[in-house]
């Protein structure tokens, strides 16, 4: 590094270096990356971008870069994530929200009354109930996770985002009454297939918490337990929505015909027309309803 270092200099720097290392969105991570280093906002780097830094700020930003390039994921060197317009924090016990994961909330507002109830299940960070909870404040919302440590950084998410949202410790609906009925059921379970898995790129299988990955060998394990399950849980004409993998929605709407209980499942795809959402509606057929 030159004598002189401004934040042009490094967002140029940094952007080369990592796209010689595969990184993703190399501009953009640098962004991020010295945005932290410097405690300011994206915005602010352009504003000041001629303006010389000290030896610390250096020091910083350029370990937060060696970090990155050897695979730690950028949203846990920053501490956050945005994700439906808000930040949440996550940390080596959360699945980093995906910007796949917004149609899955996407799908679910479509179906909440602002009085309706709803549960999310495999919370993690709690990036989708407390989405719910916020764009639905008059609902009641519900969310499990197996595990403590995650749900953990799902209540520091809701109390730092003001969400009113009910967390719950176990697995699927191990925490629920067998009575407790929801308008709607939604969730982002594990579902990468073990030789998938395998060959996941080093900065996801290495670091990301396996328990919210690693879906079996078929990546079905999780649901082929859930969608009937669901149907237990749902009042009558309430939905299930869940996220499926790239190549797994034909297979999930098998298993919701299989289950007996629900209207023909749909779908919905991303930009790149990928099934990223497979979704239905309990069966209010020979109910009366």
């Amino acid at each position: 590094m030159s004598d002189t270092w401004t934040p042009l200099k490094l967002l140029a720097w940094s952007q080369e270096w990592f796209a010689k290392k595969g990184v993703d969105a190399p501009r953009l991570t640098g962004e991020l990356l010295l945005a932290h280093a410097l405690r300011c906002d994206r915005v602010r780097l352009y504003l000041d971008f001629d303006k010389p830094l000290g030896d610390v700020e250096l020091g910083a930003f350029r370990e937060l870069v060696k970090r990155r390039a050897d695979g730690e994921p950028t949203a846990w060197l920053v501490g956050k994530r945005e994700f439906w317009g808000r930040p949440f924090r996550v940390t080596p016990d959360v699945l980093v929200p995906r910007p796949e994961t917004e149609l899955l909330v996407e799908a679910a507002l479509a179906t909440l009354p602002d009085g309706g109830s709803a549960l999310d299940l495999c919370t993690g960070s709690g990036a989708i109930g407390i989405s719910l909870a916020l764009e639905r404040p008059g609902a009641r919302v519900a969310a499990t996770d197996l595990s403590s440590a995650a749900l953990a950084v799902a209540r520091e998410n809701a109390t730092a985002l003001g969400a009113t949202i009910e967390l719950l410790e176990g697995n699927l609906f191990a925490a629920l009454p067998a009575a407790r009925r929801f308008d709607l059921i939604v969730s982002n379970p594990p579902y990468v297939p073990e030789a998938e898995y395998r060959a996941l790129e080093a900065n996801v299988r290495d670091y990301e918490p396996r328990l919210a990955l690693h879906g079996g060998d078929d990546g079905l394990e999780a649901y082929v337990r859930l969608v009937p399950a669901a149907a237990t849980h749902l009042r009558p004409g309430g939905v299930l929505a869940v996220e499926v993998g790239a190549g797994q929605a034909a297979e999930v709407r098998a298993l919701f015909a299989a289950a007996g209980a629900f209207d023909p499942a749909r779908e919905r795809a991303d930009l790149a027309g990928i099934a990223r959402v497979v979704f239905a509606r309990l069966s209010t057929r020979d109910r009366g309803e």
